[in-house]
């Protein structure tokens, strides 16, 4: 499928010494599954700071809502994703800049005046995302597409 680039300082600690170390395959597997999205059939593996994630699901944004997940960790700065999805698609992710929220993004993305599709992005980035307002620098986002 590909490689996805995150920033490595930004993101959620998770595992033991979280923020010392990075996050084991087995940390990650947790953190993902905690979201129920319907990857039991994903393995993930580690590579120094690559999160690297196999196996199959049910759509394209199972897919991309687990690259997310995954990725937007601390200590992780690229995932590589080979799994296997019916409706693949190349993704389009945003990172998320000092000053932005949803309402700018959907401009960036969608247009001018695109504004109020900002819900979109919130609710593509759910359950991750559990307040419009809480995002932060350095966050990768997924854009649907309109």
């Amino acid at each position: 499928m590909g490689i996805y680039d995150f920033i490595k300082a930004a993101g959620k600690a998770i595992g033991i010494g979280a923020e010392d170390t990075p996050p084991t395959a087995d940390d990650l597997k947790k953190e993902l599954d905690s979201y129920d999205l319907g990857t039991d059939d994903v393995q993930v593996e580690v590579d120094g700071d690559k999160a690297i994630i196999k196996g199959d699901v049910a759509n394209q944004d199972i897919l991309e809502k687990a690259i997310v997940a995954i990725g937007n960790t601390l200590g992780i700065s690229k995932v590589e994703a080979a799994v296997s999805t019916p409706d693949a698609r190349d993704p389009e992710f945003y990172t998320v800049k000092k000053g932005d929220n949803l309402w700018k993004i959907a401009e960036a993305a969608y247009g001018k005046g695109k504004g109020p599709e900002h819900k979109r992005i919130f609710e593509a980035n759910t359950p991750m995302l559990k307040h419009p307002d809480k995002i932060y620098p350095g966050q990768v986002l997924r854009i649907p597409p309109l």
